[in-house]
C-alpha cells in the first residue's frame, strides 16, 4: 500500500469509530466516572468505568466534539475493556509518549490495533489534546478507584 492509501485508510477508521462510538451510552451508574473539557476546542467526554476487582469490565462514555476525540474515546474503549487496570495505565502513558512525540513515536499495533490511525494526530499539536481527552478521562476515574 502507498502512504496516500494507508492515509485514506487511516482516515476511514477515525470516521468510522467517531460513527460507531464502541462503548458510546449514558454512563450514569458507572464508578468511577470522570468528566473532561478540552478548553481550546470545547470537546467534552463523561467516561465512566464498571471494574471487576482489578479489571475493567466495561466503559461507557458520551460527549461531543470534533471526529479524533470522538473517536479516540471509542478507540480507548476497545483496548482497555477486559484488561487489568495496571495495563490500561501503561497503555494511557504509552499513548500520551506517542502523542507528545511530535510524530517521533508511533503506536505499536499489536498493543493499539486501530488506533494506530491515530499515529499523525502527534504531528499536530493542537489536535493532541482532543486524542488525548478519553485517555485522560479513563486516568482519572482510574485514579479515583484507588482512593
Amino acid at each position: 500500500m502507498t502512504s496516500a492509501e494507508f492515509a485514506s485508510l487511516y482516515q476511514q477508521i477515525i470516521l468510522d469509530h467517531a460513527r460507531s462510538g464502541e462503548g458510546h451510552g449514558d454512563p450514569a451508574g458507572f464508578e468511577p466516572q470522570s468528566h473532561q473539557i478540552n478548553p481550546t476546542c470545547g470537546d467534552e467526554i463523561t467516561l465512566g468505568v464498571r471494574l471487576d476487582d482489578d479489571r475493567i469490565a466495561e466503559v461507557r462514555w458520551e460527549g461531543h466534539g470534533c471526529t479524533i476525540s470522538q473517536a479516540s474515546a471509542s478507540l480507548l474503549t476497545g483496548i482497555v475493556t477486559g484488561s487489568t487496570t495496571e495495563h490500561a495505565r501503561a497503555v494511557i502513558d504509552e499513548f500520551r509518549a506517542v502523542m507528545r512525540s511530535r510524530g517521533q513515536l508511533e503506536l505499536d499495533e499489536a498493543r493499539f490495533g486501530d488506533a494506530v490511525a491515530l499515529n499523525g494526530v502527534s504531528r499536530y499539536v493542537s489536535r493532541v489534546k482532543c486524542a488525548m481527552l478519553a485517555w485522560t478521562a479513563l486516568e482519572h476515574a482510574l485514579a479515583q478507584s484507588e482512593v
